[in-house]
């Protein structure tokens, strides 16, 4: 990744339509593995997100470097009344000229997300045929059209607290994963009864799923924990899985599901690393990924957009 030669007189203003003309959501798959792989090598400068609460919003800021990389990135992204929305500024790592302002609206944070859940299914070996979501937000439908890229889905089954929310939710990740089921169901309790490949994808802030819940051999995505006082999952489950993994350590134990189990914070393992070096488990053993979104995940997908974009590379 390179800047274009010569000092940027104008940043390059990129409207969210021409991002999601140009990304192929496919090829943010790999990427997100080149990224976590890059962070847990230390080649990833990657600072504390800041937040900012603004009830009923909530905007998270972040930024990122490659270290000998050819940009950096600075992004502002989050959930509001009307829904989401953000911005990625593009800078030279060379020059700190702002080489481009991708408008993207919040995708590419969501893209990137649900990439890097999706990898992470791909890098576990799981060959599920069913996937349970809790959720009903844009995540929750990202969520189903990666996995639709990485697994042979015949259900997706999906749980959210508004039944008009469910509804929209249930109809719109049908038309992005045709010829799958998609079922609602009752209870978050009865997706971890059916399925065991689990997203959780909710800015809930008490546990929605129980150990007793769970089915042998279950995994779960945990996504929707990204700051303090964030829960998905009781503690629990946690303690229970011999294998933790987190895009980040530092920030899951601050901002993730770990920040609720610090006695098990030690044994976690970070996703790049689980990718350079797998580790197996037990066909009955639960595994969990906690997910807080990483600036050099951002740096990635925003480098990769840009130049699509300017390029066509």
């Amino acid at each position: 990744m390179a800047p274009a030669q010569g000092r940027a007189t104008m940043a390059e203003s990129i409207s969210g339509s021409r991002i999601r003309e140009a990304v192929d959501p496919r090829a943010v798959i790999p990427l997100m593995r080149d990224a976590l792989m890059a962070h847990s090598r230390g080649e990833s400068v990657t600072p504390m997100p800041m937040h900012l609460d603004m009830p009923p919003a909530e905007v998270h800021i972040k930024c990122g470097y490659r270290r000998g990389g050819g940009y950096f990135v600075l992004k502002a992204a989050g959930s509001f009344a009307s829904g989401c929305n953000g911005a990625m500024l593009l800078f030279s790592a060379a020059t700190g000229d702002l080489v481009a302002v991708l408008q993207d609206n919040g995708y590419l944070t969501d893209l990137r997300t649900a990439a890097a859940a999706a990898m992470t299914t791909r890098e576990l070996g799981r060959t599920d045929r069913t996937l349970g979501i809790l959720g009903t937000g844009v995540q929750a439908r990202l969520t189903a059209l990666m996995h639709a890229q990485v697994l042979e889905l015949d259900q997706i089954l999906i749980w959210g607290r508004n039944p008009e929310r469910l509804r929209e939710a249930r109809r719109d990740i049908h038309a992005l994963a045709p010829g799958v089921l998609v079922s609602a169901a009752d209870s978050a309790a009865q997706v971890a009864a059916n399925a065991r490949l689990l997203v959780t994808c909710t800015a809930s802030r008490a546990p929605l799923l129980r150990a007793a819940d769970l089915q042998p051999g279950t995994h779960i995505h945990a996504v929707g924990a990204d700051s303090p006082g964030k829960q998905e999952l009781d503690p629990q489950i946690l303690q229970a899985a011999p294998l933790l993994l987190a895009d980040s350590l530092s920030q899951c134990a601050r901002l993730g599901e770990l920040q609720h189990c610090a006695a098990h914070q030690q044994r976690a393992v970070e996703i790049g690393e689980f990718c350079a070096r797998p580790m197996e488990t037990g066909p009955d053993d639960w595994t969990v990924a906690d997910f807080t979104g990483l600036g050099i995940e951002d740096l990635f997908v925003a480098a990769h957009a840009y130049e699509r974009i300017t390029q066509g590379a």
